[in-house]
């Protein structure tokens, strides 16, 4: 069973800044990799950012969401996590971590990242 235990979400104004923490359990498990996805009400879900879980980081983007959010992992505490600078109204949504491991596709229970003046 993998777990994922996000934080990190919250309400913030148009140009702020926050930072999501998400911990996969399951030290023992293989990572493959690691990412956020997000979902607007009535929207499809979407991919945020993704990153490898090995020795060699590949990274990649939302094209929406390049340059403002970087993401990055600790792969011994099998953790990801997404910086958000310059949000906008538009990155609204709530955010969901993501992990590929051996037991397949893992999602957490999501995080509302909500940006309004």
């Amino acid at each position: 069973q993998v777990q994922l235990v996000e934080s990190g979400g919250g309400l913030v104004q148009p140009g702020g800044s926050l930072r999501l923490s998400c911990a996969a359990s399951g030290s023992i498990l293989r990572f493959y990799a690691m990412g956020w996805y997000r979902q607007a009400p009535g929207k499809q879900r979407e991919l945020v950012a993704a990153i490898t879980s090995g020795s060699d980081t590949n990274t990649n983007y939302a094209d929406s969401v390049k340059g403002r959010f970087t993401i990055s992992r600790d792969n011994a505490k099998n953790t990801v996590y997404l910086q958000m600078n310059s949000l906008k109204a538009e990155d609204t949504a709530v955010y969901y971590c993501s992990a590929l491991s051996t037991l397949g596709n893992s999602w957490g229970q999501g995080t509302q990242v909500t940006v309004s003046p």
